[in-house]
């Protein structure tokens, strides 16, 4: 979904011959996954940063066009709603000194859009939720200029037969609304972490990366207030999942999923085909092997852990994961301490001789995901031995010593590792995330959600790790 259309107006015929190209490329995708034809290189990295533009009272402002032809960078590209951009970086093979890398590129690719945004007396901010947005600014209005996103509206309003979307969310507060358009969908920014891996190690990735999103969510926490309604500690999650819901028409196109991989992941790419009626039907000229049909239907199922196929520049085709649980922010450092823990958990997960899919059921999974989205460091998590534990004491004892080993085992520089998964260690020891930091804000200074979102992006300025922030 990330690619530019030409038109969002379809016809059956649109439909018919986009189904049978879909077809048609789920029956070659099984074929490459028969005789192994995905690239096997070592263990690779990289994220999408979904980030805020904001005025001088750090509100949002939609002046995205206005940003992006300032700043004329490939790697910052338009998001849903004009007040949101999306940041990338290049990815680096998960060795040595990648973490330190990825982390120099991405201060130096924020610090630019800082400079570029200040030029128009605007800021960036990266946060799971802006607290200080309003239900009225969610309107077509501030849509990005894009046929992508009219497409995406215009067909989720067409399944629903013009019904408006309902979006219930019962926290310490409970918000119930109707909306006429998917723009809720712009309050939910992602860090979205990638692993590229091999193909005999892809099916265990992707099980141990829906097995490691709980503890993922619990210490990254950082989306507690919408509409000014103190709701789940990552509120993103209940939000996404009823922002593009397309009503009764087969399985939730936001989801955890109903079970593990099995055999390959080629099984995901046979599950679009069998259960996703087609959404959006761009016909691509592309040729058949480049998946162009099958990569975009793909790209119109939200899956919280979603697997990728992609092609390096001599063209060949790999497989990767993309891990969509983790809120943005709340700093640079932060990001990569959350995808340092993320990588090297995983990387433990799917190396053990007898796989943790063996010993915790998959409901267990779900269900540990959506109470870390609750709670967060307040959860509690059924884990491999059976037992249920406060998260903070699993994280603590037994997943962040995980973690370490599975960056050893990468051979990421161990200095570097202490580094990031120490501010995972710290989170955890000081009880605050970005979701507890705000929760602590609002307790002292009551419920201004416009000094919030001031309190929280001066000190997301100062590039001090969420931990060590004050209220």
């Amino acid at each position: 979904m990330g690619q530019e259309i030409p038109t969002s107006r379809f016809s059956t015929r649109h439909f018919n011959a986009f189904t049978e190209r879909l077809g048609n490329e789920t029956v070659l995708l099984r074929d490459h996954f028969k005789h192994r034809r995905f690239d096997s290189v070592h263990d690779t990295g990289g994220f999408e940063i979904e980030a805020w533009l904001t005025d001088k009272n750090a509100l949002p402002v939609p002046v995205n066009e206005n940003f992006l032809s300032r700043m004329n960078n490939p790697m910052v590209v338009h998001e849903l709603a004009a007040f949101n951009v999306e940041l990338n970086v290049m990815p680096q093979p998960l060795r040595g000194e990648a973490l330190r890398k990825l982390h120099d590129e991405l201060t130096a690719i924020s610090n630019l859009c800082v400079a570029k945004a200040r030029e128009i007396d605007a800021d960036i901010m990266t946060i799971g939720i802006h607290p200080g947005i309003r239900e009225d600014q969610l309107t077509l209005e501030n849509m990005s200029k894009s046929e992508r996103y009219r497409a995406l509206n215009e067909r989720v309003l067409a399944v629903r037969q013009g019904q408006p979307l309902t979006l219930h969310i019962h926290g310490l507060d409970h918000l119930d609304t109707v909306h006429y358009d998917v723009m809720l969908e712009a309050a939910t920014t992602s860090f979205q972490i990638h692993l590229q891996t091999s193909q005999d190690k892809a099916l265990r990735t992707f099980n141990a990366s829906q097995i490691a999103s709980a503890p993922l969510v619990a210490v990254s926490a950082n989306s507690p207030y919408l509409f000014g309604y103190s709701l789940w500690d990552e509120s993103r999650i209940p939000l996404f999942q009823q922002s593009v819901d397309v009503g009764n028409t087969g399985h939730k196109r936001v989801t955890f999923g109903h079970d593990y991989a099995r055999g390959s992941l080629f099984c995901l790419f046979q599950e679009n085909l069998d259960d996703y009626p087609v959404l959006i039907p761009i016909l691509f000229d592309e040729a058949p092997d480049r998946f162009p049909h099958l990569r975009f239907h793909n790209g119109t199922i939200w899956r919280w852990n979603r697997p990728l196929i992609g092609f390096d520049e001599e063209g060949n085709p790999h497989l990767r994961i993309e891990n969509r649980v983790v809120p943005s922010g709340p700093t640079n450092i932060d990001m990569i301490a959350n995808a340092a823990f993320y990588w090297g958990l995983v990387r433990v997960l799917s190396s053990m001789p007898n796989p943790p899919e063996n010993h915790i059921d998959f409901p267990i999974v779900r269900q540990n995901f959506y109470n870390a989205g609750r709670y967060s460091l307040g959860s509690s998590m059924q884990w491999l031995d059976g037992r249920l534990h406060p998260i903070r004491d699993l994280i603590l004892n037994e997943l962040l010593p995980m973690a370490r080993d599975g960056l050893d085992d990468l051979e990421i520089d161990r200095s570097d590792s202490k580094k990031y998964l120490g501010l995972i260690e710290a989170r955890i020891k000081t009880g605050q995330n970005g979701a507890c930091w705000q929760r602590r804000w609002v307790e002292k200074h009551g419920k201004d959600m416009a000094a919030l979102s001031l309190a929280y992006l001066e000190r997301q300025h100062s590039q001090r790790p969420v931990h060590e922030w004050d209220t």
